[in-house]
């Protein structure tokens, strides 16, 4: 029988902590968890979904849904680690031959990813026109060439927001020669216009296809041996949720997952829709702002890993100031991060008889913080008051980059290292820290709603530009409810269109959102 969803676990597993909260139908928190991250993925899931199963007095049977969020696939790119060898595939010869794929990559990034890149004629133009038919032997020929080697294949047309019709009939040919199982990944489902930055995000994100079943094995397993049987559902970029399967097709939208859900969730545990939230864990602080209670999208391309990208990420300022950030003396005075303990500060932070000075042993030395023994860092070798200025300073100045208007502006604090914040920052009305604040991570996991987006250029020609805004509106809905979300709930909460007056056929660019609530189980 089909039921409501009733209580959540929400996890989020980060850099230094892995939280978990369980939330009533009214968003009550009913158990929370916080402990270092481990080594291990599944163990630990396991111990977060143990531990706040543990502290419930109902019945294991009320909690339908687990939201899961992490920050593997970006560690997996930072650290050059688990990616999938993946073959490049452009379809824009002759137009494109100028500038080869990854072109602008990192050395080290492109050597673990990249096992051949190729160019085949075809793509379209802007209008959906073909510039020229597509390269099939050619494409044959190169997917020859790298069987055996290649474990993921990213393809990319000119145009293919436009139409996708090359790029469809190429992964077609992908599976006759590489066979069905191979994962392909496809630009127009992934990123909007501009070639250069979608094929980025395309071959990150064929790269990621292994971590992504890493991720979602381990939280199924964890379930498992919790007996916990619910539907699993993994955070995204924007704030919202996404399936196992619809995780597996695009990977590379759980980046920046981390801070959506902070933001998610310091909207919910402080009321506010409209505000900036400066989260700040034990290596660095992220400074986002929320626009109708979801994050404000970055309107530029995003730096992954020293990779431009442009599908959806959240708008962030993200500096080098945690509570567990190294400071040491240099040459050039006092030096604040980037080095930072991480989940190691209960051993190595002066204030816990360790031997290395950080940000929380400052914020606990001028009695912003009390942890561990404030007698330990009486006699630092470093002026903590000049430490903690100059982590203000930053802070400071990362909240001005974010601001878009001049008068003071609300902060919501969130994070087990907000505690090394100032209650006064200039430009800021009132620094809010509130209940729960540390978890709002995994709070913002557990609330969030399912969505779905397009992006995508419509030929008006012959069109009456309704229809096509409500076929816009349609395929957005359709995203939402195949990634679970409950049909009869679904709002728009994006529309933008963008007419491209400048071309000679005219074209239209619309961007649309549907959110919801999840669906029955």
């Amino acid at each position: 029988m089909l039921k409501q969803p009733d209580l959540r676990i929400g996890i989020d597993v980060g850099g230094t902590n892995t939280d978990a909260v369980v939330l009533d139908p009214d968003k009550k928190v009913l158990a929370r968890h916080k402990a270092p991250t481990t080594k291990d993925l599944t163990s630990g899931i396991d111990r977060a979904i143990a531990s706040v199963v543990g502290q419930l007095d109902v019945p294991i049977e009320r909690i339908t849904h687990v939201m899961l969020g992490t920050t593997h696939a970006t560690n997996a790119i930072l650290e050059r680690r688990d990616l999938l060898k993946t073959a490049i595939v452009r379809i824009g010869a002759p137009a494109t031959l100028s500038i080869p794929p990854l072109l602008d990559w990192p050395a080290d990034l492109r050597e673990v990813v990249s096992v051949g890149e190729v160019i085949i004629p075809g793509g379209s133009e802007i209008s959906g026109d073909p510039i020229v038919d597509l390269g099939e032997e050619e494409l044959r020929e190169f997917l020859e060439s790298v069987r055996g080697t290649a474990e993921a294949i990213a393809i990319t047309g000119v145009f293919s927001p436009v139409s996708q019709e090359h790029e469809l009939r190429a992964e077609e040919i992908v599976r006759e020669v590489l066979g069905p199982d191979i994962p392909v990944s496809l630009s127009h489902g992934i990123g909007s216009l501009g070639l250069l930055e979608r094929e980025n995000a395309c071959a990150l994100n064929a790269s990621l296809v292994g971590v992504a079943r890493k991720v979602v094995h381990g939280l199924n397993t964890a379930m498992e041996r919790n007996n916990l049987n619910a539907v699993a559902y993994l955070t995204q970029n924007d704030g919202t949720l996404m399936g196992a399967d619809y995780v597996l097709r695009y990977p590379v939208l759980t980046i920046g997952s981390g801070p959506a859900n902070s933001m998610r969730g310091a909207g919910y545990l402080s009321d506010a829709e409209n505000a900036l939230v400066v989260d700040v864990g034990g290596t660095s602080t992220d400074v986002g702002v929320l626009v109708n209670g979801f994050p404000r999208e970055s309107a530029a391309a995003v730096d992954i890993g020293g990779v431009l990208t442009n599908f959806r990420m959240p708008d962030l300022v993200s500096i080098s100031v945690g509570g567990g950030t190294v400071c040491k003396s240099s040459d050039d005075g006092i030096k604040v991060g980037p080095e930072s303990v991480g989940y190691r500060i209960s051993e190595e932070g002066l204030v816990f008889g360790g031997e290395t000075v950080t940000l929380s042993d400052a914020a606990v030395y001028v009695g912003r913080a009390s942890m561990g023994e404030r007698s330990l860092v009486e006699d630092a070798p470093l002026d903590l008051k000049e430490v903690m200025a100059i982590s203000d300073a930053r802070v400071a100045a990362a909240i001005d980059q974010m601001k878009t208007m001049r008068e003071d502006v609300l902060a919501i604090a969130v994070g087990g290292g907000s505690v090394i914040l100032p209650e006064v920052i200039e430009g800021v009305i009132e620094v809010f820290r509130p209940a729960d604040y540390d978890v709002a991570n995994a709070i913002g996991a557990a609330i969030a709603s399912v969505s779905g987006q397009i992006d995508k250029v419509y030929k008006l020609a012959g069109r009456d530009r309704t229809e096509i805004v409500d076929e816009a509106i349609a395929a957005a809905r359709n995203e939402a409810i195949s990634a679970g979300a409950d049909p009869s709930a679904l709002e728009i909460v994006e529309l933008e269109e963008v007419p491209m007056a400048y071309l000679t056929d005219p074209v239209t660019r619309i961007r649309c959102k549907a959110a919801g609530p999840l669906g029955l189980v």
